[in-house]
Formats: C-alpha cells, sequence, structure tokens
C-alpha cells in the first residue's frame, strides 16, 4: 500500500560525507532517536535507531514498525529491522530484513577487499548481488547526505538508488514535543522525502507521499 524508503559510526566520524549546512553528528552509546509516525492526523506506527559502541565500532539498529486498519483489522503492514556496523566512517557491514506487502525480504553485506558486496533481493523476488565503494551510504537517513551524493543503497533490497540532495534551509518544525529550528533538504530517487536535521546534526524530522497519502515522522523527546 505504501512504498517506504526505509529507513547508525566510529568514536570519530571523520571519513563520513557531511550535511552541508549542518553539524557533523556523532552518536553517543546508548543513544536513541525516536519518532511516531503518522498517515495524515491518524498514528501510523514508529521508526527507532539505537546506537552502540563496540571498541572502535559504532553498531546501529533500526526498527519500523507500520500498521493502517480499521479497529483490529490490519489493511496493511510495514516491518523493517536492519544492523549497521561503521569503522572509521565506513560501513563495514549490514543485514535487514524487510516485511512488506506480504513479503519479505532480506539483505546482508559485509567489506570484502575495500568494496563493500551485497547479497539482496530484488523488488520481484530475485536474488541479487551489487558491490558498493566503502563510502557508500545506507537510505537509513539518521546520517544525513551531503551536497552532490548520487548514489545510495537500499536498505530495503540491496539494490543501489540514484538520488539527488537539495539543501532547502532552515525552518521550524516540530520535534521534541516542541518546535525547533532544523536545515531542510530534500532526498529524491525512487520516492522523494523531505528530510529535517537539527542544530546537533540529529535527524528531527522526515516527510513523504505516498499513493496519495501524506506521512510525517515526529521526534519524540529523549527526556
Amino acid at each position: 500500500m505504501f512504498k517506504i524508503v526505509s529507513a547508525a559510526i566510529a568514536v570519530s566520524l571523520t571519513g563520513l560525507p557531511a550535511l552541508a549546512n549542518a553539524p557533523d553528528y556523532s552518536p553517543q552509546d546508548g543513544e536513541v532517536l525516536a519518532f511516531d509516525v503518522y498517515r495524515g492526523d491518524t498514528e501510523f506506527g514508529t521508526h527507532e535507531i539505537a546506537f552502540q559502541r563496540e571498541g572502535d565500532e559504532l553498531l546501529v539498529d533500526v526498527d519500523i514498525a507500520l500498521r493502517a486498519g480499521f479497529g483490529p483489522v490490519t489493511v496493511f503492514r510495514y516491518e523493517h529491522e536492519s544492523s549497521e556496523r561503521w569503522r572509521s566512517g565506513t560501513l563495514v557491514a549490514f543485514s535487514s530484513q524487510t516485511l512488506k506487502d506480504g513479503e519479505t525480504y532480506t539483505v546482508q553485506a559485509d567489506l570484502e577487499n575495500d568494496a563493500l558486496v551485497v547479497q539482496g533481493e530484488t523488488e520481484e523476488g530475485g536474488d541479487v548481488t551489487n558491490s558498493f565503494a566503502p563510502s557508500i551510504l545506507p537510505s537509513s537517513h539518521w546520517h544525513g547526505y551531503p551536497d552532490g551524493l548520487e548514489r545510495i543503497l537500499n536498505t530495503e533490497f540491496g539494490t543501489p538508488m540514484e538520488v539527488t540532495v537539495e539543501y532547502l534551509g532552515e525552518e521550524r518544525i516540530a520535534a521534541d514535543g516542541t518546535t525547533i529550528m532544523a536545515h531542510h533538504y530534500r532526498l529524491e530517487g525512487t520516492l522523494t522525502v523531505d528530510l529535517w536535521y537539527d542544530a546537533n546534526g540529529r535527524w528531527a524530522g522526515c516527510a513523504f507521499e505516498a499513493r496519495g497519502q501524506s506521512i510525517r515522522y515526529e521526534r519524540r523527546s529523549a527526556a
């Protein structure tokens, strides 16, 4: 029913492309970014990202759960779980499992000989293998996307996604139970997604249109 771009680094973010108009974001051990997701004005589900450090690496776990229905009857369900492992600003391993439109897709990626080798599936269900430069960014959004970016890793299927990134300036959005000033970016790929990042470079909001429906993310307060 809805097509979702799914939706994380080492002790230093050196080597990871930074947002052009917002500061580098360095997640803390144990930090969680949590969003309430709305379809129009109706609660649609949640999207959470948890960060954990292991030595010089950072592990990022993404958990998305979306549901639409009438009372107890579910008419649409989307679930996505993924894990990213970053070392010195490089994505060295990735795995995901996605339940979408009643089908399950899995992706597994590892860094091999200076290339990220990704075993995934097409949306039609066929197996596919792709190799990416170690600098590839996954479509998990928390890290932001630099100006001039042309391709990212689709985390649902493990396939390349051609994109353009545009910075649209600063504006006030709802987040953390109040309103905040945030940097607004537009990512155009298989879906056009508006993304906002706060003054610290943390992902703060998201909005897109899917099959005539307006989807909106609102970040919960960490307190």
